[in-house]
């Protein structure tokens, strides 16, 4: 059985159990017995190891050395496992999370430690257990299948919860497209909206499938979300990468106000209205312009230039109003970030591919170092590429990937290789982008006709859309009224 077959499986055996517990709540539920059972199978290797090696198995320098986390007995799969048909199930699994994060201070206020509430049925819960010791994983590669595993089901989750589903999860192949432009082969890398994590850890495979080692990058992160950020946690801790991801307001609380990063991978929530503008109206980040109260794009656009190095890239994901809005100043800090030469490529994604909005996405592409192609921008019309992967979704081939991807290397490169093909990519000078008032659409210059519908800006839509609500209301109203002039007109006759 391979593995997309075990991560299927594992899936519609899990979701069967979930009884009358919300998508929501399980998936820390299940998550956390993901965790748990990954690290346990750790120790449990490297028990073996200690006792071939002559060795004492229960010392536990011997795995802080191989940077092990240290798994006390009654948090170690096995004793769980014997006892998962009790009715304490729930209360031994509290205490083994207890257990491993007082054993491992790096682990501290991380887990989940609610398995014996009265609401999550015990006996679904020893199946649970059951379920994760019963399937087979290949002995040499278990702990990285543990890792696709969960991986695998935070996307299960966030495809099942819908809108909120996007806030801790970004579609893996956003995500590979982001990692391969960005070629992040060594340095800082940081993600000021950083979900569970799944930024860098594509990062990290980048660079080992790149022949480099996970530590030729340093990685920073930054999480609101307080359930969230302990995703990310867990999710690094069962991939094996040293991040440093902390948990506050990115806005109101920078927790790496100095850092300055080589490369920037985000996918900020869109469009916030209510991101507490008025506090940081004379805010150092703001170098090209106030961002309006009732967006925060612009605020984000603007906190990843002011935390780039003089030779850092940005790869970031944005609604597409960012491109074009004129709203609230917003074209005039577009206008200025153009001007200082900052862009280097903007991407328009196709419909579908997230799990919490059917709105189009675009990527946007900021660089300090752009002096081979000073004053020049690529843009790149993604809206036809992707297929679809059920009813409500899409994703974008390994072929779109490389294709975008091609395209962007080949022109920060000026490589030979580079060519305009019209209708998908275009290079084009500031010059041009000021006859076409700083609208940053790659449909306006790669040749097609067609504007894309979420062109307009989203501030300028809802009040158009308000105003012909209201010409719509008024109508209504007014043929009301003569319906009823009619109507009374017949009863008197």
């Amino acid at each position: 059985m391979d593995i997309q077959q075990i991560e299927s499986k594992l899936w519609l055996a899990a979701d069967k159990l979930r009884g009358n517990i919300s998508s929501s709540e399980y998936k820390y539920v299940v998550l956390g017995l993901i965790f748990l059972k990954y690290v346990s199978d750790a120790f449990d290797v490297q028990y073996q190891k200690a006792k071939s090696e002559d060795y004492d198995p229960e010392d536990r320098d011997f795995y802080a050395a191989d940077n092990v986390f240290w798994i006390p007995p009654e948090a170690r799969w096995d004793y769980l496992s014997k006892n998962a048909k009790q009715p304490t199930i729930g209360v031994l699994i509290d205490n083994a999370m207890d257990a491993v994060e007082r054993d491992n201070p790096s682990l501290k206020g991380v887990l989940p430690k609610n398995y014996a509430r009265e609401a999550l049925d015990k006996r679904r819960l020893g199946e649970l257990i059951d379920l994760f010791s019963n399937t087979s994983f290949h002995a040499d590669n278990a702990k990285d299948l543990l890792g696709q595993v969960y991986e695998y089901f935070m996307g299960m989750f966030a495809d099942s919860e819908g809108k909120h589903g996007g806030e801790f999860y970004t579609p893996r192949s956003i995500v590979k497209l982001l990692v391969e432009m960005l070629e992040p082969y060594g340095g800082r890398v940081y993600d000021p909206a950083c979900g569970s994590g799944g930024m860098f850890v594509w990062s990290e495979k980048f660079v080992e499938e790149h022949s480099g080692r996970k530590g030729d990058i340093s990685i920073y992160g930054q999480e609101l979300n307080e359930t969230t950020w302990r995703l990310g946690k867990m999710n690094m801790a069962i991939r094996g990468i040293d991040a440093d991801l902390r948990r506050g307001d990115t806005f109101h609380d920078d927790k790496f106000p100095d850092l300055k990063a080589d490369y920037i991978i985000a996918n900020p929530p869109f469009n916030i209205s209510d991101w507490g503008q008025e506090l940081l109206t004379d805010d150092m980040r703001w170098k090209y312009g106030t961002p309006p109260k009732g967006n925060a794009n612009y605020a984000w656009i603007q906190h990843m230039i002011h935390h780039l190095s003089p030779r850092g890239t940005a790869g970031f994901v944005l609604a597409n109003g960012s491109m074009s809005s004129q709203s609230s100043g917003e074209g005039e800090i577009r206008k200025e970030i153009v001007e200082k030469d900052l862009v280097d490529c903007i991407v328009t994604l196709p419909s579908q591919l997230f799990f919490n909005t059917g709105i189009p996405a675009c990527l946007w592409f900021i660089s300090r170092e752009r002096t081979n192609r000073s004053s020049k921008v690529l843009f790149i019309d993604g809206r036809n590429l992707g297929r679809m992967i059920n009813r409500r979704n899409r994703e974008l081939t390994a072929e779109d990937i490389e294709r975008v991807a091609s395209a962007y290397h080949n022109f920060k490169t000026q490589s030979d290789e580079y060519a305009d093909v019209p209708g998908f990519a275009k290079v084009v000078t500031i010059d041009e982008i000021r006859e076409h008032d700083f609208v940053l659409t790659p449909g306006r210059y790669v040749g097609n006709e067609e504007v894309e519908e979420d062109d307009e800006a989203f501030a300028d839509k809802m009040q158009r859309l308000k105003s012909e609500l209201d010409e719509q209301f008024a109508k209504s109203h007014d043929l009301e009224h003569k319906i009823k002039e009619n109507l009374s007109k017949i009863s008197t006759e």
